[in-house]
């Protein structure tokens, strides 16, 4: 039988798992009476921990949430993980949590076993990230802890927004998501005065309180991770071009993805694709390689970049004079 301070340690990692015991159950796992466990059960309550309990056949007992933070047992791979996460975390693109991030990190270093320890410092020392040519923007976290409680509590947000062409508006959106994608934080959401489903840099951004009225659900055209590679994608885009693709939509929407275009049905042999690029030639590159023909009509410079790929590529299949 294990002494009381270890038996209740265990019993406090044990009902830390996000499940409800029997007091059977935890009886025969501490090999002791289901009495004994009533009474390590009143013991841990005593320490402030929230052991929520039912009475009855189909009861048992499980840790709720408390006022206070209790202390938390971690087994050897779960500490370990902690640690690398925040040491992330204190490098990473948000804003405000950098400092607190490495205090928590210093306070888990300081009870972390001999063994971990040194597992840890292995880590932070021999291992490098490379930096970005491009630090990306940098977001606060206290915004972002703003739009995730909205979402979950279905309350407006009303903000003011910069847009990627550097003007400003105010808007009124029902928050959706929060999608991370890189170094980069989007919002999805509704944009209630423009009545359509819209997507944001939560970097752009800059909330107004009072938080606006509840609303109800709407369901999304898509998913959220889809629209933010689309929208994000597109507004990168300096050339855009719709081109007919001689195939069926089914097979060429297996081959590209939101962020790469959109493509629309024409008949069953061949679809609509919507697409662009940063500049003509990675466009011309795009279309090459999509593996099926296709019709380029519009813009100019792109139908002409096209014609000066096609005979250079037919010239680079016939003998050169110098060398036949």
């Amino acid at each position: 039988m294990l002494e009381t301070s270890a038996r209740l340690l265990r019993l406090l990692s044990l009902l830390q798992t996000p499940r409800e015991w029997t007091g059977t159950e935890l009886a025969e796992r501490l090999s002791v009476t289901t009495r004994t466990v009533r009474n390590d059960v009143e013991r841990l309550r005593d320490l402030g921990y929230p052991v929520h309990g039912r009475r009855g056949a189909a009861g048992g007992y499980r840790l709720g949430a408390g006022a206070a933070l209790p202390p938390l047992l971690l087994d050897d791979e779960e500490a370990v993980a902690v640690a690398i996460g925040l040491r992330t975390a204190a490098g990473g693109t948000i804003t405000g949590v950098e400092e607190t991030s490495l205090r928590a990190l210093a306070k888990l270093e300081q009870v972390l076993p001999a063994r971990l320890r040194r597992r840890v410092g292995a880590l932070q020392e021999y291992a490098v990230a490379v930096p970005r040519d491009d630090p990306g923007p940098r977001v606060d976290a206290d915004t972002l802890s703003v739009l995730a409680a909205a979402s979950r509590d279905r309350e407006r947000v009303r903000f003011d927004y910069r847009s990627h062409d550097g003007s400003e508006s105010r808007r009124d959106v029902e928050p959706y998501r929060l999608v991370n994608w890189g170094r980069r934080w989007y919002l999805v959401g509704f944009d209630v005065e423009r009545a359509g489903w819209r997507t944001f840099r939560v970097d752009r951004l800059r909330p107004r309180t009072p938080a606006g009225p509840r609303f109800a659900p709407r369901e999304p055209p898509e998913d959220a991770v889809d629209q933010v590679r689309r929208g994000a994608s597109s507004a990168a885009w300096r050339y855009r071009a719709r081109v007919v693709v001689h195939a069926p939509a089914e097979r060429l929407a297996e081959r590209i993805n939101a962020a790469i275009g959109t493509v629309t049905p024409i008949d069953d042999a061949s679809c609509l694709l919507d697409t662009g690029a940063g500049s003509v030639e990675a466009l011309v590159v795009h279309l090459g390689l999509l593996g099926v023909d296709f019709t380029v009509t519009e813009p100019a410079e792109l139908v002409e970049l096209v014609r000066a790929f096609a005979g250079r590529f037919h010239r680079a299949t016939e003998p050169h004079p110098e060398t036949a």
